[in-house]
């Protein structure tokens, strides 16, 4: 398996992906996400590979087929008034394919990530997860990540 930073021609695959990763949420929380949606356009995903702030990266097999992604964000908080100035990197989300689930793709991506935060000079690396969704809680919680906040709703 290689990761590497997504390319123009890996987007169709990542699409697929998208719809995959929503459709996880929509068994949870169909409230908030639509069946068979995906997260971003084709233009929009086109445009966030393209973007340095916003490097996608990509895990592949043998025959260059997209397993899974990791989607990151740059934040930056030089000048703030309320913390100090650093740079944290956002794991936007993280997808493996259904198929693929189990054979360490999630690993490996976010090996990559890491380092590559890591080599951005990076203060910290963030990421959200979904209540009810234990496989990813488990999976974060395994890598290291612990609770920085809570985020709460009430539903009207």
């Amino acid at each position: 398996m290689k990761v590497r930073r997504a390319e123009i021609k890996d987007s169709g695959r990542i699409m697929e992906l998208l719809r995959q990763v929503n459709n996880v949420h929509h068994v949870n929380r169909p409230d908030l996400f639509l069946k068979d949606k995906t997260k971003y356009t084709e233009e929009e995903l086109l445009k966030i590979i393209q973007d340095d702030q916003t490097p996608i990266f990509v895990a592949l097999d043998e025959d260059e087929l997209v397993l899974g992604y990791s989607f990151g964000v740059f934040q930056s908080h030089v000048d703030d008034n309320n913390f100090p100035d650093i740079v944290s990197y956002y794991i936007d989300d993280i997808c493996v394919d259904e198929k693929c689930r189990r054979q360490h793709v999630g690993q490996a991506l976010y090996d990559y990530t890491i380092a590559f935060a890591r080599e951005s000079g990076c203060y910290n690396v963030t990421l959200n997860v979904w209540e009810k969704n234990d496989s990813a809680r488990i999976f974060y919680e395994q890598c290291g990540f612990k609770p920085q906040k809570t985020c709460m709703e009430v539903i009207l």
